[in-house]
This record gives structure tokens, C-alpha cells and sequence, in this order.
């Protein structure tokens, strides 16, 4: 009694049970807990065996699962035909992706605006004509003439227009004078960078090719140089700019509309040349050579 009136007089009393009971409940815990412990006739020991067992045996299958699925990706990436690899590091492929181009780009090469994809297709093949037929400075010279020719008339007409009507419009060209055609830094910067990155591409590419780094990818080089011969013996080099001056206005445009079927042909015709590849591969030594020295 003398204790409680104590702890009723005392201001802490309602801190000092709670840290009083904080023992009395561990020891609470040990004695229950204490008890349970060498029952081993409840708790055998060789159930709790099995479920450890499915556990890591779960394991063991989740992990190797998805290092067999890296394995056959590595391998499958391995496999792909450096000449579509090479295409996508050019960003050739870049063209039949719409949108990884310019929006005023796309318009034009996916004829989403007819009249201007119809003006800039027709005036740059007949200026690639007209550059086939005559030479370049002679091209450059009728075109600047005729361009003069053109802002003159229009100017003067602009003039007497004006003087007739008595109004002051000003200069007719005024909007294109004001507008800013300087390059920045940061821009300039950006198209050096990726010149640079497709320069030393190219250059790399063409010394593993020409050095005989995969014997098998030289081979295909020759081949495809080879054909080139007969390529130039047909056309000349503006021929060749004019013809993909004309596919880069068709074939992207004919690759989204018939997307699906021109993927199956594709797939179809790289199944091929990968059998092909694997089989010159399987007869020649050293193909096996560099492919066992890249896998190392």
C-alpha cells in the first residue's frame, strides 16, 4: 500500500510499470517459447527437410531457366548477317521507321502532303536530269539564272503593282530577309558528331573487311564488290543517285503499306542466306577459328 500511494504521488509512476513489465514480458516469451523447444515429437525433423529441398530445387530451375535464355539470344545475336547489322549502323533502316525522322521529313518521303512531296520529287529528279545530261557548273548556272529571273519579274511586278494601286506594301521578299539562317555552335557541333561516328564506322568496317578479320565476311565483300563491277559497267554514278533518289520516295512508303507481307518475304530470304553463310562456314577452318575466338 505504501508503494501505490508512492507511485500516485509520483509523476512518473506511469512510465516506470511499462519499463517494469518490459522484462516480465520477454521472460513470459522464453517460458512459452522454452517449453515448445524440445518437443521434438511434434516438430520432426525430417519433414522440414523436403520443403528446404523443393525450395532450392526451385531455385536451381529459376536460375538456370534464364541463363539457357541469355545463352540462346547471345547466340542468336551472333548469328545475325553482318550486312543487316551493318545497316542498321548507318541508319539506313532509320527511313523505313517514321518515327525516328523529322516530322517535315516524313511528310515528305510518306507523301502525307501529295503537292509538296509531288514538287520536291519532281524538281530534285529533274535537277538530277538535267546534272546527267549537262555538267555540274552548267546546272548550277541556268538554275541560279533562272531563280534570278524569276525574283526580278516578281519584284518589278510587285513595283508597278503597287504604283498602279498607290499602296505600301513594301518589299515582296520581306518575310525571307528576315528570317535567321545562321548556324549555332551547338548545332554545327551535333552534325560534326554524327559525321564523325559514321566516318569512323565506315572506316573500321572497311578495315575488317579489307584486312581479313572474318574470312567469310570478306568473301561476302568480294561478292558484293564483284557485283558491283556489273552494276558500273550498267549505270554511271548519277544513275545510281537518281535511282535512290526515286526508291528513298517509294520504298518506304510501299514498306508501310505492305508491312507484313514484305517482313515474311525478308525473314524468308535471311533464313536463307543464313544457311548458306553456316555452310561455307562449316567448310571453311578458319570461320570456325574467328567465330571461336569471338565467343572467347
Amino acid at each position: 500500500m505504501d508503494e501505490v500511494e508512492s507511485d500516485y504521488m509520483n509523476p512518473y509512476a506511469s512510465i516506470r510499470p511499462q519499463v517494469e513489465e518490459k522484462p516480465s514480458l520477454f521472460e513470459e516469451s522464453a517460458a512459452t517459447v522454452a517449453p515448445s523447444a524440445p518437443s521434438s515429437d511434434e516438430v520432426p525433423v525430417p519433414e522440414m527437410k523436403p520443403p528446404l529441398e523443393e525450395k532450392n530445387g526451385t531455385t536451381e530451375n529459376n536460375t538456370t531457366e534464364p541463363v539457357a535464355a541469355t545463352v540462346t539470344c547471345a547466340t542468336s545475336s551472333e548469328e545475325c548477317i553482318k550486312i543487316e547489322q551493318m545497316f542498321k549502323d548507318y541508319g539506313l533502316d532509320t527511313w523505313f521507321n517514321p518515327e525516328r525522322l523529322h516530322p517535315k521529313v516524313e511528310s515528305l518521303i510518306y507523301w502525307r502532303d501529295v503537292k509538296k512531296s509531288a514538287v520536291v520529287f519532281g524538281g530534285g529528279l529533274a535537277i538530277l536530269l538535267a546534272m546527267s545530261l549537262f555538267s555540274l557548273i552548267s546546272v548550277f548556272s541556268y538554275l541560279s539564272l533562272l531563280l534570278l529571273f524569276g525574283t526580278i519579274s516578281f519584284r518589278i511586278y510587285k513595283n508597278v503593282l503597287q504604283a498602279v494601286q498607290k499602296t505600301s506594301e513594301g518589299h515582296p521578299f520581306k518575310d525571307y530577309l528576315e528570317l535567321d539562317l545562321t548556324l549555332s555552335q551547338e548545332k554545327v557541333q551535333q552534325l560534326a558528331t554524327v559525321a564523325v561516328a559514321h566516318v569512323n564506322a565506315l572506316v573500321t568496317g572497311l578495315r575488317r573487311l579489307f584486312l581479313v578479320e572474318d574470312l567469310v565476311d570478306s568473301i561476302k565483300f568480294g561478292v558484293l564488290l564483284y557485283w558491283l563491277t556489273y552494276v558500273g559497267a550498267l549505270f554511271n554514278g548519277m544513275t545510281c543517285v537518281m535511282i535512290g533518289f526515286v526508291a528513298l520516295f517509294t520504298l518506304p512508303k510501299v514498306y508501310e503499306n505492305n508491312k507484313q507481307s514484305i517482313d515474311t518475304h525478308l525473314e524468308m530470304v535471311r533464313s536463307k542466306i543464313q544457311e548458306i553463310t553456316e555452310k561455307v562456314k562449316a567448310a571453311v577452318p578458319l570461320g570456325k577459328k574467328t567465330e571461336t575466338e569471338k565467343t572467347k
